[in-house]
C-alpha cells in the first residue's frame, strides 16, 4: 500500500541532515586533519571526529573497531585506518548538499602503510594488522575424529578438490539509513534498521559512555537486511550527533541515508573462502574419511567472523556420518573488506565443498548421488563430526527423498526453457539449438537453528488481554526484527494461536528498547522458533492473569532453550546447536557452449520446516532464497583489488533481474515436528539457499562433463574451460 515508513522516510520538523566521511584509505595512519574549510561552509552546524567519541570502540563478537579512525581519541591505535571503509568523520548541517560539501572540503594526510590483502601473506604475520592480538589469525577452530590412516586405507575411492568462494553483497533493498535525537524522557534515540534492537542498544550506550537505559533504539519497517544489517553502519553516529549536539544546546534531529555506493563500501560482505579437501569413500558408498583446511577472509575487523567459521567449521563435512575427519578451519585478518553475516552464516561456504565432494564421490563410484546420500546421511542418533548426536527430529532423508521424488514427478515436463525461447534479455540473437546444453544437479544440505557454540540465548514477550468477559483485545509487546521475512505476521499468527483468540484482534507493539524485552537477533533462523516460544509462555501466564480476572491480564515470559558448548580447542567436540533445519534442492539448467551462459530451468527445494506457520512465506522465502543464491552462483562479482572495492555500483555489480531468474521454481514443504519448536515449527529462511550453488555447477558438469571449482560462473569463465575441455 505504500503506508510503511521506512528510515529514509522520516522527516520530522526542524531536521538536520548528516554526512559520513570514509577514510578510503585500506591501510593508513591519519597525521593530521584540517576542518577550518569544511567548518566554513555555509549551514554546518557541527563536525564530529574521534575526539569526540566517549569511548571509542565496537565490535559485535569484540570491541575491535574505531567508531571514528583520527585523531585525538584515548582508544589506542584509533589513528589508523584498515579498511577503505573506516568512518572519520560525521558532518552535520541544515541542508544535505551543506552537509556533502563540507565533507568533500575535509583536508586529511596520510601515512600510507603496507596492505595485507593475500590470506597466506597475513598468515605469516610478518604485519600484524591489530597489535593487541599478536596475530592475523582471528580464530581457528579444529575437528580431530577417529583414526585417519585407517580411514584413507579403507578407501577404495579418493576425491580431492580446492575451491575458491567469493564476496557477496546483500543488496537489501533500501540502504542504510536512519534518525538520530533526544526523545522526550531525554533518551539518546536511534530509529534504524537493524537486525537487533537490544544489541544496537548496548554497543551504542558503550561508545557513548551511557547506562543502556539511557539509550533507545526503534526500528521502523526495514528494507532488507539478510544479515548485513546485524553489524553496526549508523547507529553510533546518529546517537553521537544527537547526544553532542544536545550538549550544545541543540535538540534538533539527524537524518543520514547512505548512498547505495556508500552501502556497498560501508559494510560487509560475505567471506570469500579457499577450501583443499580429501574425501574417501568404500566402493560401496559409505565415507571413510575427509580431511579440509579452509580459509575464510575475515577483514580489517571481527564483525560475526568467528560464529561464521564455527558453521562454515561444521558444515564443511556436510549432514553425513563421517567415521574419520580432521579439520582445520581459519578466519584470517587483512585489510580487505569485512567478512559477516549473510544468509547462511558460513553454510554456502561449507555446504559448497561438502555437495561437490559428494557429488564427485557419485560420479567416480558410479552411483545415484540421491543414493550415494542415504547411505551416509545423518539419522536419529548419528554422531556428527564433533562427536555428539544430532538433536532429536532430524529428517534429512526424509527430506532427500521428498525433493528426489517431486524432482522426478515433473522430469522432463518442464517446457520450453526461456533460452530455446530465446527470452533472455541479454540475448540479441536466439540461441543455436546446437549449443544448448542440459543437465540436473543434486544437493543437500543442514543449517542451525538460533545461536551456536555456547553462544547466550534467550527471547523475552510480553502479552496483554484486554476487554471485559470476553477478550477483546491482545497486544503483544517484542523487539522481533520485521526485515521482509514476514516475522510480525507469523507472530502475529502465533500470539493469536497461543490466547485462542482471531488474528484480527492482535495489535503488535514491536522493535522499540522503550517498549519490550530482548528478543535476540533475527538471524540464525531463529525468531519464528525463538518468538513461538516465548510466545507461548506469556500467553499462558496472561490467560492465567485473566481466569483470575486481572484487567487488563499481562504476561510475561523469557525463553531459553538448551544450552550449546564452543569448540574444544584441540578435538572440536562440543553440542553446537540446540536445533537444525534440512533442506535438499534439484536444478535444471541450459549451458549455451557458444556465450557460456549458464540458464536454470527450474528448481525444486524441499525444506522441512517443522511446521509451516505461514506456508505462504515459507514459499516466498524459498523463492526468494534461490534467486539470491542464483546470483551467487552465477553472476555476483564483487572485485576487490588492493583492499579497495572497484564496482560499488549497481550497474557493475550486477544481480538477478526478472529476466535472470528460474523458469520455474518448486517448492516442496515437509514438516516433521522439531520437538522443541513452538507447534513443532523449525526456523527456515536460510535453508534453501545453502544447496543451490553446489547443485547448480553438478548441473553443468551433468551439461558439459565439465566441473567447476569456483563461483560465479560468469560466461568468460565458463567459456574458458570449456575451450581447455570441449563438452562430452
Amino acid at each position: 500500500m505504500g503506508t510503511a515508513h521506512f528510515p529514509g522516510d522520516l522527516t520530522p520538523d526542524d531536521l538536520l541532515y548528516g554526512k559520513v566521511l570514509f577514510s578510503n584509505q585500506p591501510h593508513a595512519r591519519m597525521i593530521s586533519m584540517d576542518l577550518s574549510e569544511a567548518e566554513a561552509v555555509p549551514g554546518v552546524v557541527a563536525i564530529l571526529t574521534a575526539k569526540d567519541v566517549p569511548v571509542n570502540e565496537y565490535g559485535l563478537i569484540m570491541p575491535d573497531q574505531p567508531v571514528l579512525v583520527g585523531l585525538g581519541s584515548a582508544k589506542p591505535y584509533s589513528d589508523i585506518s584498515r579498511w577503505e571503509g573506516e568512518q572519520v568523520a560525521v558532518i552535520v548541517a541544515e541542508t544535505e548538499e551543506a552537509a556533502a560539501l563540507a565533507r568533500d572540503r575535509i583536508k586529511i594526510e596520510w601515512e600510507p602503510l603496507p596492505l595485507v590483502t593475500d590470506m597466506e601473506e597475513a598468515m605469516k604475520d610478518e604485519i600484524i594488522l591489530h597489535p593487541w592480538q599478536g596475530t592475523n589469525i582471528l580464530m581457528h577452530d579444529r575437528i580431530r575424529k577417529g583414526d585417519m590412516e585407517a580411514g584413507w586405507a579403507a578407501a577404495d575411492v579418493i576425491i580431492e578438490g580446492k575451491y575458491r568462494l567469493p564476496y557477496q553483497e546483500h543488496v537489501f533493498l533500501q540502504p542504510e539509513a536512519g534518525l538520530g535525537y533526544i526523545d522526550e524522557e531525554g533518551r539518546v534515540t536511534v530509529e534504524i534498521g537493524g537486525q537487533w534492537t537490544h544489541e544496537d542498544r548496548e554497543q551504542v550506550a558503550h561508545a557513548l559512555g551511557l547506562p543502556e537505559e539511557r539509550v533507545r533504539i526503534i526500528y521502523p519497517a526495514i528494507g532488507g537486511a539478510f544479515g548485513g544489517k546485524e553489524d553496526m553502519s549508523l547507529q553510533i553516529v546518529l546517537g553521537l550527533a544527537a547526544m553532542r549536539l544536545h550538549e550544545m544546546g541543540i535538540d534538533r534531529p539527524v537524518r543520514i541515508i547512505w548512498t547505495r555506493e556508500e552501502s556497498i563500501v560501508g559494510h560487509h560482505k560475505r567471506h570469500p573462502a579457499i577450501v583443499r579437501t580429501k574425501w574417501g569413500a568404500t566402493k560401496e558408498g559409505k565415507i571413510t574419511a575427509v580431511s579440509t583446511e579452509g580459509f575464510l577472509d575475515s577483514g580489517a575487523y571481527a564483525y560475526t567472523s568467528t560464529k561464521v567459521l564455527g558453521n562454515f567449521h561444521l558444515m564443511v563435512a556436510g549432514p553425513y556420518e563421517i567415521p574419520n575427519a580432521h579439520i582445520d578451519s581459519y578466519a584470517i585478518t587483512t585489510n580487505n573488506p569485512p567478512g559477516g553475516a549473510f544468509r547462511g552464516f558460513g553454510g554456502p561456504q561449507g555446504a559448497f565443498v561438502a555437495e561437490l565432494q559428494m557429488n564427485k564421490l557419485a560420479a567416480a563410484l558410479k552411483m545415484d548421488p540421491v543414493e550415494l546420500r542415504l547411505k551416509n546421511v545423518l539419522r536419529e542418533g548419528s554422531l556428527m563430526t564433533v562427536q555428539t548426536a544430532v538433536p532429536p527430529g532430524i529428517s534429512l532423508a526424509e527430506v532427500i527423498e521428498a525433493c528426489a521424488a517431486a524432482a522426478d514427478q515433473y522430469s522432463g515436463n518442464s517446457g520450453q526453457s526461456s533460452v530455446e525461447a530465446g527470452e533472455l534479455s541479454i540475448s540479441t540473437l536466439p540461441a543455436n539449438p546446437a549449443s544448448l546444453k542440459k543437465g540436473r544437479g543434486f544437493a543437500c544440505a543442514f543449517k542451525n537453528v538460533g545461536f551456536s557454540f555456547g553462544a547466550p540465548e534467550k527471547c523475552e514477550a510480553t502479552i496483554e488481554l484486554h476487554g471485559g468477559r470476553e477478550i477483546e483485545r491482545v497486544i503483544l509487546h517484542h523487539a522481533a526484527a520485521e526485515v521482509g521475512q514476514g516475522s510480525h505476521t507469523a507472530l502475529m499468527q502465533m500470539a493469536a494461536e497461543a490466547v485462542g483468540v482471531d488474528v484480527s484482534l492482535v495489535e503488535l507493539d514491536m522493535s522499540d528498547t522503550a517498549t519490550s524485552g530482548n528478543s535476540g537477533s533475527v538471524s540464525a533462523s531463529r525468531m519464528t522458533f525463538m518468538a513461538g516460544n516465548s510466545i507461548r509462555g506469556a500467553a499462558e501466564k496472561a490467560l492465567a492473569a485473566w481466569d483470575d480476572e486481572d484487567r487488563p491480564a499481562i504476561g510475561y515470559f523469557c525463553y531459553t532453550p538448551p544450552p550449546t558448548e564452543p569448540y574444544d580447542p584441540e578435538t572440536g567436540v562440543c553440542m553446537p546447536n540446540f536445533a537444525y533445519g534440512y533442506v535438499a534442492e534439484m536444478v535444471e539448467v541450459t549451458v549455451d557452449t557458444e556465450t557460456g551462459f549458464v540458464h536454470i530451468d527450474r528448481v525444486v527445494c524441499a525444506d522441512d520446516v517443522g511446521k509451516a506457520i505461514n506456508p505462504t512465506s515459507v514459499e516466498g522465502q524459498i523463492e526468494g532464497a534461490v534467486v539470491q543464491a542464483e546470483g551467487y552462483a552465477l553472476m555476483e562479482n564483487l572485485v576487490v583489488q588492493d583492499g579497495r572495492i572497484q564496482n560499488p555500483y549497481l550497474s557493475q555489480y550486477l544481480i538477478p533481474g526478472i529476466m535472470d531468474i528460474p523458469d520455474r521454481v518448486d517448492s516442496v514443504i515437509v514438516e516433521t515436528a522439531d520437538p522443541l519448536g513452538p507447534w513443532g515449527a523449525r526456523g527456515m529462511a536460510e535453508m534453501p539457499f545453502l544447496p543451490l550453488a553446489p547443485a547448480l555447477v553438478t548441473a553443468v558438469h551433468d551439461a558439459t562433463g565439465i566441473w567447476f571449482d569456483e563461483i560465479p560462473l560468469l560466461p568468460y569463465r565458463v567459456l574458458a574451460k570449456l575451450r581447455e575441455q570441449p563438452p562430452q
